[in-house]
């Protein structure tokens, strides 16, 4: 079984990308979200500031146009004085003075009119927004008392501006943020493309440092990382040791394995060029007989090599499959039951009534009851009269227990029993059935164990039991 993460498909869009341009489309994307809304932040704000301050320079022309009225008795504003109050505004300011009684002092004649404003208090300053010549004004009304010609009443100053010049203002503030704002993207850019080429540095030195080493140079990388890569190099360290110990292994196995095969081979041989040799047809006769079963031996040890491979390799996929396992042991048991009672055992399979489901790799599984068996019989010595196999149930596994009465294994053995082409006394087996079985019964999530017991052998094979 394996297991393979899951990637969306903007995740392999990125995956695509160098890290610079992943870090810059990270970093970036939710920058300009941000920076647009403070860029539309800063507009409002500077909206706001621009009426601010060009009320207040409003009230300040219409305060220093009501003073210049009284002190020139009612005559035009000096230009010396329209000047400053236009450069101090902003822009053109527009102005109407009435005196006592509403009759016209001096400005323009016709002022912007608000029949709320007109309604608020006469005393306080008044702002309203109005039309004056089809154009949107800003307008301030300042009423207070005052004397002209002896005459004392209320006098009254109304000054507008177009709101386009404070428009602008507001703009060309909104403007200065705006390339204040992509001034900091535009070096966040800089700095991140550069930054991320300065920073992965030792990663680029590492890449190098292992792309020298040669195919067998499996040896612990040394060399001093980021502690945020520390993690890469431990795993590769790890693996390292890891295909350095399987590497190992499988040169072992072969050598053990080309060893075994060579025995076997080497017997055929002599076997067969003993038959060709022999000029008496009994002895051909014999020697043919003993080729056979030559054969048949290299034959299972060939098929047990096969079979503790795939088993040693865990990247392959089992072939699971939900069966009973009491069908499964019988049809074993039915199978090996003609070849164990020629050899005058006696054979006894107990189980269970109640079917007893398990999710396994039936081929392994199966392989490794006739181990079990195979092994009974090789090392049983001369002994061994019965042969039983029992299939049980325990907690929440189910158990597969095959014993006899011939010369006997220990929990003790089990170290060595269970290591392949080892063997506990001389017989003719290859000494791999045991660690075959012990094998499948790990890949399953069980364990095959020796089972102390005062005469013969018993071994037991767990396996976890299915439950739907």
């Amino acid at each position: 079984m394996s297991n393979t993460a899951k990637t969306t498909p903007s995740s392999q869009g990125l995956q695509r990308y160098s890290l610079r341009v992943r870090l810059l489309l990270l970093l970036l994307i939710p920058l300009m979200a941000v920076a647009a809304l403070m860029g539309y932040w800063r507009l409002a704000v500077a909206q706001t500031t621009a009426d601010e301050l060009f009320d207040r320079a409003l009230l300040s022309a219409a305060l220093a146009i009501s003073r210049d009225v009284v002190m020139s008795d009612g005559d035009a504003l000096s230009v010396t004085t329209r000047d400053l109050i236009n450069g101090a505004a902003g822009g053109q300011v527009f102005y109407h003075a009435a005196g006592p009684s509403g009759y016209y002092v001096t400005g323009f004649a016709y002022p912007p009119v608000s029949a709320a404003a007109l309604e608020k208090v006469r005393t306080a300053p008044v702002y309203f927004n109005a039309t004056y010549r089809s154009e949107p004004v800003r307008v301030l009304k300042v009423t207070e008392r005052v004397s002209v010609d002896k005459i004392a009443g209320d006098s009254t100053v109304t000054v507008w501006q177009n709101l386009s010049d404070r428009s602008v203002f507001a703009a060309e503030l909104a403007r200065q943020a705006a390339l204040l704002i992509g001034a900091l993207l535009l070096t966040l850019v800089v700095v991140v493309w550069f930054g991320v080429h300065w920073g992965l540095r030792p990663l680029n030195d590492l890449q190098n440092a292992i792309a020298t080493r040669t195919s067998d140079d499996l040896s612990t990388i040394k060399r001093a990382v980021p502690i945020e890569t520390q993690g890469i190099v431990n795993t590769l360290n790890r693996l390292f040791g890891q295909v350095e110990g399987s590497m190992n292994a499988q040169q072992v196995f072969i050598s053990d394995a080309a060893h075994q095969l060579r025995n076997h081979l080497a017997a055929i041989q002599s076997m067969a060029e003993s038959a060709h040799n022999s000029q008496q047809s009994h002895l051909i006769t014999e020697r043919v007989s003993e080729l056979v079963g030559a054969s048949r031996d290299a034959v299972r040890v060939a098929n047990q090599l096969l079979s503790l491979d795939r088993l040693q390799q865990q990247h392959l996929p089992s072939v699971l499959e939900t069966l009973n396992l009491t069908e499964l042991v019988e049809s074993v048991c039915a199978e090996a039951g003609p070849n164990i009672l020629s050899q005058g055992l006696e054979f006894n399979v107990s189980l269970p009534g109640d079917e007893l489901w398990v999710t396994v790799d039936r081929v392994f599984i199966e392989e490794a009851i006739r181990n079990l068996l195979d092994n009974a019989l090789q090392h049983g010595g001369s002994e061994i009269t019965e042969l039983a196999v029992n299939v049980s149930e325990s907690d929440q596994y189910a158990l597969i227990t095959v014993s006899d009465n011939g010369r006997g294994l220990s929990p003790e053995d089990e170290p060595l029993a269970f290591e392949r082409f080892s063997r506990l006394n001389e017989t003719s087996g290859s000494g791999l059935g045991l660690t075959i079985a012990s094998a499948v019964a790990k890949r399953h999530g069980g364990l095959l164990k020796i089972n102390p017991t005062q005469v013969g052998a018993s071994l037991t094979l767990t396996i976890p039991i299915h439950r739907y």
